[in-house]
């Protein structure tokens, strides 16, 4: 990523989050001819003990220099939770310094993984790296999602695949819902790897192709792992229920297990198990 680009993502996400604070939640007077939504700067620079020039300055995404105290006392203002506390501080303090390339390695999944993708038999499970390329699933996800063998490894990438595969699309009943916890994961990554060029690129391509995607993206959304319940309307066997449960794969690479669990006291995991055995 570019300074230029890091610095008005960091703009962007500081605007963002800055329209969800109302002055209410901060006991701040509302006070009249408010013509946009949320604190205004010399508010947020009020709250953060800092200058209304240089937190101006900041929002701007102009390179200066900032220090963990100072983005603590801004995150505090803003009411930032971890994981957005933690993408503030990649962009402002440059920490996204991983590698900015996926190695062999990274693509590969270890023998404890390939266990636990065949153990998960009635939960559709799929293992993406941090490029949200899918690099391994099981046999109730290729039942429930589509057969991911037959799609070109170049292109098996989730948030691609979410919005060009129409059978995503009549799959999830809420599909932006659904569509949300993905990219708010894509985000966390995003912050994570700013030297990545990949990701600039990636999500150019994105918004010139699905204004829907540049819509959602837009809303700045971070999570590292969203716990949400999706239902789904299968075209074999109607309604399921699934609690997806986003897991980091902890050790030398950059994995995430998507674990899809039937709902209980639902007919979902018969209606899976249906599917899986014909």
């Amino acid at each position: 990523m570019k300074p230029e680009t890091r610095l008005q993502a960091l703009s962007e996400f500081l605007k963002n989050q800055r329209s969800k604070i109302t002055p209410q939640m901060v006991g701040l007077p509302v006070g009249t001819r408010r013509r946009t939504p949320g604190l205004r700067r010399e508010e947020v620079a009020q709250l953060a003990g800092v200058s209304l020039t240089w937190y101006t300055w900041l929002e701007q995404g102009r390179d200066i220099k900032v220090s963990t105290s100072v983005l603590d006392a801004i995150s505090r203002a803003l009411q930032l939770n971890n994981d957005e506390r933690r993408y503030l501080y990649a962009l402002a303090l440059e920490e996204g310094v991983k590698q900015p390339f996926i190695n062999e390695k990274e693509k590969e999944i270890s023998p404890a993984l390939v266990k636990i993708l065949q153990e998960l038999r009635y939960c559709p499970t799929i293992i993406s790296d941090r490029r949200s390329q899918i690099v391994g699933w099981n046999q109730a996800a290729a039942n429930v999602f589509l057969d991911f063998e037959q799609i070109n490894p170049a292109e098996r990438n989730i948030i691609r695949l979410l919005f060009a595969r129409k059978e995503f699309k009549s799959l999830a009943v809420n599909w932006e819902h659904f569509v949300r916890g993905y990219i708010a994961i894509f985000r966390t990554y995003y912050g994570q790897y700013v030297a990545d060029d990949w990701y600039e690129q990636f999500i150019q391509e994105m918004e010139q192709a699905y204004p829907e995607f540049r819509k959602i993206w837009n809303e700045n959304e971070i999570s590292s792992a969203p716990e949400v319940l999706i239902e789904f309307r299968h075209a074999k066997v109607g309604k399921m229920l699934f609690n997806l449960t986003s897991l980091q794969v902890h050790g030398d690479t950059d994995l995430r297990c998507s674990v899809y669990t039937p709902v209980e006291d639902t007919e979902t995991e018969l209606k899976l198990k249906r599917l899986i055995e014909g």
